[in-house]
Formats: structure tokens, sequence, C-alpha cells
């Protein structure tokens, strides 16, 4: 079948190209770098010609949360719009597992208006929620490192690896829609500075973590069981261990 990535060029993205031409689908990728504006719909309804599903891993980086909810809502629409133009039979969605339970934080806010907006689209959807990926706990140190030294709050994670992401995704996208999909989860539970820590440690990279609340991006709302996933969670087969023995090699 024919599947179109958004956001093409990303991580994710490219995991996702790459499954869907490991399976022998014919993946068309969607990104500002293949000449195609989500946002303004230049180029998109050429992309979606003879597309039978959409998976779309757009991100954003606006710190603020009205710049999040903006883009998303806006990419979605023109993507569900377009879509129905193109006879699209199905829209395939990457969200965050435990999105309704955290409140204030912006990338949040934009990931609960882009389900929105694919809930009240015209094309038949799934939205799959993911918990955060192996390689989180180096990002986010990353975010606040000065000096050799990074200040992380102490999340309680169940990570996921993104090439398993990726796979679920492109077999969600050649199945029926299901309007919403089960959260999708690793292994087990991780702490988030252990994490860190131990990615650190198998990169070579030297740096004093600082574990709080007080980092300015993540607060104690998001302590406990917040993060995880529900209880009849899809777990993707690769752990944290399993990761961190290949970032080894």
């Amino acid at each position: 079948m024919r599947v179109a990535v958004v956001g093409a060029t990303g991580r994710i993205g490219a995991l996702t190209l790459a499954a869907l031409r490991g399976g022998g689908h014919d993946a068309v990728a969607i990104s500002r770098g293949h000449g195609v504006d989500v946002l303004t719909g230049q180029g998109l309804d050429e992309a979606l010609t003879g597309v039978d599903a959409v998976i779309d891993v757009l991100n954003c980086t606006s710190g603020e949360e009205a710049g999040n909810v903006r883009f998303f809502t806006t990419a979605t629409e023109r993507l569900m719009a377009a879509g129905q133009r193109a006879g699209v039979g199905h829209h395939v969605v990457l969200s965050i597992a435990a999105v309704d339970r955290v409140k204030g934080n912006p990338h949040y806010a934009g990931k609960r208006a882009q389900e929105a907006a694919v809930e009240a689209g015209p094309v038949p959807h799934t939205i799959v929620p993911a918990t955060q990926f192996h390689d989180f706990a180096a990002m986010v140190a990353s975010w606040t490192e000065t000096d050799g030294v990074a200040r992380i709050a102490p999340l309680l994670v169940r990570p996921i690896a993104p090439e398993d992401v990726a796979d679920i995704l492109v077999r969600v996208a050649a199945g029926e829609p299901l309007g919403r999909h089960r959260d999708v989860t690793g292994p087990g539970p991780q702490d988030l500075v252990d994490m860190a820590r131990r990615t650190h440690a198998v990169r070579g990279h030297r740096v004093e973590l600082v574990p709080t609340w007080e980092n300015g991006i993540f607060d104690a709302a998001m302590a406990g069981n917040v993060l995880l996933p529900a209880a009849d969670a899809e777990v993707a087969p690769t752990s944290f261990e399993d990761w961190l023995a290949a970032q080894a090699e």
C-alpha cells in the first residue's frame, strides 16, 4: 500500500519510512525538505495523490503553549482536509501516553489539541499513544546542561525504543482505523535520572546530574505514576538495557 509519512525528516519519521520500505510498502516522504508545507498546504494535495494511509509524526519546537496548540491544530486540519480530498482511508497520528494527565506543559497541550483535531476530522483515524523514548533521559539532561552540570527531574517512566514505535505505526497504518489504539510502551519502568546516568556512561559523556523538580521543564505534578501507561498497554520487545547495549556497539 502507499503510505505517506508526515515529518519524514525527523528521527521517528526516518525510522517509519525505513520500516515501511522494509515491509514492501510504497512510502511517501512529506516534509518541508521534500517541498511540502503542512501549515500552508503547499504541495500537500500533490503529495497525497494515490495515498492509502497517512502516518503523522510531526513535532513542534515552540516552547509556548499557544505556539504548540496553533501548530498542531493547523497542521492536522490541513492534513485532514487534504486527506479527504485525496481519498485517504486511514490517518494515523503518534501521540503521548497519559497526555490528559499532564497540565501546564506546552507540548502536551499541543498534542491534546492535535488529538482533538484528528477526532473532529473527516478521515477515519487511529491515535497511537506512546510512552517516552529510550533516549529521552539524555535528551532532557542536555536541555539544562551548563558547565558539566545538568538538572533533571526524577520522573518515573516506562520507555520504548523508537524503532519499535515505527514498527507499530506501520502495522497500525496497514490495518483498519481503530479511533484510539491502546498505549504502547517498553518492557519495564525506569527512573529518568538513572537512565540519563547510564546513557551518559555508555556514551562516554561526563556530566554531573542533579535530581530536582526545579529545572523549569517538569514539575512535581508529573511525579509518581503520572507518566506510566495504562494497564492494558501493548508492550514492545526492546528493553532499555537492550537499547543501552546497542549504544555501546
